[in-house]
């Protein structure tokens, strides 16, 4: 599965350095911001490896760029963690930071939110005129989110 996201650096984090049964490792987190919608998000980013972090050198805090993530899991001591790893940056500037390709296709835009003059509660939705609209779970159960 390919997912990338336009966004911008906002900020870079220091690069952390490591020892595992593998040999040496280093990661560098960043954040990035991003249109989802009529709304700005905010992420933090991770770029694994060296070639990662020498591509992520080249990019500076503004810089508009196009990151293909890898979103993966892991189990330690009984919780699971979340990473967004980083397998490519694009400078949007038409300059790009490595040499990969691929034949990945995006993903749609997230969904449209609705009329900032709606506001929905957990089985109906109220508009703001007040008169109650029920609506059914789509997915068939009974969890409001």
């Amino acid at each position: 599965m390919a997912l990338e996201l336009d966004c911008k650096i906002i900020s870079k984090l220091a690069p952390v350095n490591g020892q595992s049964a593998r040999g040496a490792w280093v990661k560098q987190d960043f954040v990035v911001e991003y249109q989802d919608g009529q709304y700005t998000e905010k992420a933090v980013l991770q770029a694994w490896g060296a070639d990662r972090v020498k591509d992520l050198d080249n990019c500076q805090v503004g810089d508009k760029i196009k990151a293909s993530l890898k979103i993966q899991g892991r189990e330690y001591n009984g919780r699971w963690y979340n990473d967004i790893r980083v397998w490519r940056i694009t400078r949007l500037d038409g300059e790009q930071s490595d040499n990969y390709t691929s034949s990945f296709s995006t993903y749609a835009p997230a969904p449209q939110v609705p009329d900032a003059a709606e506001t929905y509660t957990a089985f109906g939705a109220s508009t703001a005129a007040g008169t109650q609209v029920k609506s059914e779970p789509e997915s068939g159960d009974d969890l409001p989110f």
